[in-house]
């Protein structure tokens, strides 16, 4: 798949890191380092402009080395990109450990997937088909 994109960064355009990966990451584009202090958030620049097509989004997710190693997590994950929006990309990154966090430019903060989907057309109806859940809740499934 081919995708429009305009890099106005100052780094390389994001690639996959291996031939099996499903996401590419993204890195962050900024002037001047940005200290992100425990549990404050704030919106970090890519520098990135894409051009979906109809019937794909992207999904920002958090890079799992950042979470383990620093609490460092995407707040809204996944984010979605609509095939829409021409906006840059940025990325609302959390601090969820206990000590600061200095964002560098051009450090891998996030990651982001390419992923089809559908738009559903409501069926308004009087009853549901019946399943072996039925309407149990959270945890239904794990009772025994």
């Amino acid at each position: 798949m081919k995708i429009n994109v305009v890099n106005r960064s100052k780094h390389e355009l994001p690639e996959y890191a291996t031939l099996l990966s499903a996401g590419m990451d993204l890195r962050a584009n900024i002037e001047e380092p940005v200290l992100l202090r425990p549990l404050e958030r704030k919106l970090i620049p890519t520098g990135l402009f894409m051009e979906l097509p109809e019937g794909y989004e992207a999904q920002i997710r958090p890079r799992s080395g950042l979470a383990i190693k620093k609490g460092i997590t995407v707040l809204n994950a996944p984010g979605t990109i609509d095939a829409d929006y021409r906006g840059e990309i940025c990325v609302i990154l959390v601090n969820l450990s206990s000590d600061d966090f200095l964002i560098q430019d051009g450090e891998r903060i996030c990651q982001m997937v390419i992923a089809s989907h559908e738009q559903a057309e409501w069926q308004q109806v009087e009853v549901l088909s019946d399943t072996q859940r039925g309407s149990g809740g959270f945890g239904h499934t794990g009772k025994k």
